[in-house]
């Protein structure tokens, strides 16, 4: 039976924006969870959550590029440089065809479109940007970042809620198990860090109201959990 093993790694997280500085921060316990800076949350009940702090787009990709993409495109694009990078991979265009990319997603582009709702609502509809369809679409993560690194095999993303990431590691290992693909870059992206996902989530009952306390918030086995917290990220995988 043909092994499928973990050859490279990639990630932007609310505790590191590489693996080395990732890994670091979690044996050691840092947590990643603050008042949310992205918009004012004072209107909000719930005003913590996980931000990955510091990225920069020109860092990893054109300017121009990096304009088309949402966010959570952005952070798949970055990650998935670090795990080729990670793997020592450098994509051959003879082989290009036997690359595939995996990545999943549960919401797709949230801050794209509840940007050009507002500016529907707010300038008309002759101000809604021509870019919002490819910016929103939860497959566009994996199709940005094959079209960023020249991976022509099969390229798919799905919206499989919190178990996105998750299930695309399934699915890469079926791909590679029926011979479909040589190498899988796999895993999952969210950026969807809003007032409107996060209201939505916080009526739900589903986050964590310990907003004096963030760092203590996330506390899935105890017996006083109030919540999940909402946070953003990517992480990606060299299949």
């Amino acid at each position: 039976m043909q092994r499928v093993v973990v050859t490279g790694l990639g990630v932007l997280t609310p505790i590191g924006n590489d693996v080395q500085t990732y890994w670091t921060n979690l044996i050691a316990g840092e947590c990643g969870v603050a008042r949310i800076t992205a918009f004012d949350p004072s209107p909000l009940d719930v005003r913590i959550g996980g931000e990955v702090k510091g990225f920069d787009p020109k860092n990893y990709m054109d300017m121009k590029a990096a304009r088309r993409m949402d966010r959570f495109s952005q952070l798949a694009v970055a990650a998935a440089g670090e795990a080729l990078c990670d793997a020592g991979i450098t994509i051959d265009p003879e082989r290009s065809e036997r690359i595939a990319v995996m990545m999943n997603t549960g919401g797709g582009g949230i801050q794209t479109l509840t940007r050009e709702v507002r500016n529907y609502y707010e300038k008309g509809p002759n101000r809604v940007s021509p870019f919002f369809i490819p910016m929103y679409a939860p497959n566009m993560a994996a199709s940005q970042v094959s079209m960023t690194y020249g991976i022509h095999g099969p390229v798919r993303g799905s919206v499989a809620a919190c178990a996105a990431g998750s299930q695309a590691f399934v699915d890469s290992w079926h791909l590679l198990r029926r011979g479909e693909a040589d190498v899988v870059i796999a895993g999952g992206t969210e950026a969807g860090m809003d007032p409107v996902a996060v209201s939505a989530f916080a009526n739900m009952g589903a986050l964590s109201r310990r907003n004096d306390d963030p760092k203590r918030a996330s506390r899935p086995f105890d017996a006083e959990r109030d919540g999940f917290v909402f946070a953003e990220g990517c992480a990606y995988t060299h299949l």
